[in-house]
């Protein structure tokens, strides 16, 4: 008898998610970079954004009607270094995809490239996107407004979206410099990670309209849709502890994810309408690449951006502390103690993964937790 395990291999979990987009009407080459968008944050560590989003953040909002599997994109407008896209809410990966590369052309021939879009829906993990500029040899910059989370500093409404910012920097080491985060202290997609494995959101990160945190990741979530919280912004509540800094660059991100294409913002992303059903969220991005040959040259960068890493990794550490970390670093770790073995899926998942493939009857895929 098999021993049951929750860790599906690569080139299963692969195949598997390629053919699901593929029967939910998503051509076979958009499947594809759906898939390896998705499962890079499972690669990476980052549960939120991997296998846990496949069917209730993509499957279920395509079968809802708010989101389409075919994407449209389209140019609207275009110069040497620049663009704006409308990606008529189709798969916000393959824009994300598309639109990156546009920006690493642009900065190839001229320096530096920005596409701004429109009409998107959730792309997945920023820092993918970052990381295609770094392979290039590119700084890479990205940002994604969201359905309102956050609430403003000294605010109880939610009214920007968790707004991640995120940079991409080549190295001389294995690894690029890579931050990837919410403008909030966590994210949506991390709340719904405690809901689905039975956890309560820790203190401190979400806040009721009493101005007082909540730590019960299943009301949260149906709090934040109904207004009755907010996640606090990166700082915390207040001032006294910076939450202003976080409020801040939370707007940074709506302004150049809307104001440059002229998409929606804050409130018009909710998702629902004055009835409460669900209706898309026209999200907007921006994607940003710099070709360091344009400066001083790629591998003097590499070399100067490795030895800061370096140094900083060097510095003494506080008492009982093991190791420091850059950016890019524990992301990397994971993968190389996953890229033998493969995904783990949690139960929740697990039955998610089951229903879809008998639903289509792709009978060859047997999970190894069966």
């Amino acid at each position: 008898m098999a021993v049951k395990s929750n860790i599906v291999d690569w080139k299963t979990i692969t195949e598997f998610v390629i053919e699901v987009f593929v029967k939910y009407g998503i051509p076979e080459e958009d499947a594809k970079i759906c898939a390896d968008v998705l499962l890079e944050s499972d690669k990476r560590g980052i549960p939120s954004h991997g296998v846990n989003r496949f069917k209730p953040i993509y499957l279920d909002r395509i079968k809802a009607g708010i989101q389409k599997p075919v994407t449209n994109f389209e140019i609207l407008k275009e110069t040497a270094t620049t663009a704006v896209v409308d990606g008529h809410l189709g798969m916000g990966q393959v824009i994300g995809y598309k639109a990156m590369n546009m920006a690493i052309e642009k900065a190839k021939k001229y320096g530096m490239g920005m596409v701004a879009v429109r009409n998107s829906t959730h792309y997945g993990i920023a820092g993918y996107y970052t990381t295609m500029a770094t392979d290039q040899g590119c700084i890479g910059i990205t940002g994604t407004n969201a359905r309102p989370s956050i609430a403003p500093t000294f605010g109880v409404e939610n009214m920007l979206g968790t707004n991640p910012i995120t940079f991409g920097m080549p190295t001389d080491e294995e690894f690029p410099f890579v931050l990837d985060c919410a403008t909030s202290i966590t994210q949506r997609g991390k709340i719904e990670h405690y809901s689905r494995v039975g956890l309560p959101t820790p203190e401190g990160m979400v806040i009721g309209n009493d101005g007082k945190s909540k730590t019960d990741s299943d009301q949260i979530l149906k709090d934040l849709n109904t207004g009755n919280a907010a996640l606090a912004p990166l700082g915390g509540i207040g001032e006294e502890l910076g939450g202003y800094k976080g409020y801040g660059y939370a707007t940074v991100v709506e302004i150049l994810s809307a104001a440059l294409q002229q998409g929606s913002f804050l409130r018009a992303l909710s998702g629902v309408d004055k009835e409460g059903n669900k209706i898309p969220m026209p999200l907007g991005h921006f994607f940003i690449a710099i070709d360091t040959e344009s400066f001083m040259g790629l591998e003097e960068f590499k070399k100067t951006c490795g030895d800061i890493l370096r140094e900083l990794r060097g510095s003494r550490k506080a008492p009982g502390e093991e190791r420091i970390y850059t950016a890019g670093e524990k992301e990397y770790l994971v993968w190389q103690e996953r890229k033998d073995s493969g995904v783990p899926i949690n139960e929740a998942v697990q039955k998610e993964l089951i229903q879809l493939r008998d639903e289509f009857g792709l009978t060859k895929y047997v999970f190894p937790f069966e």
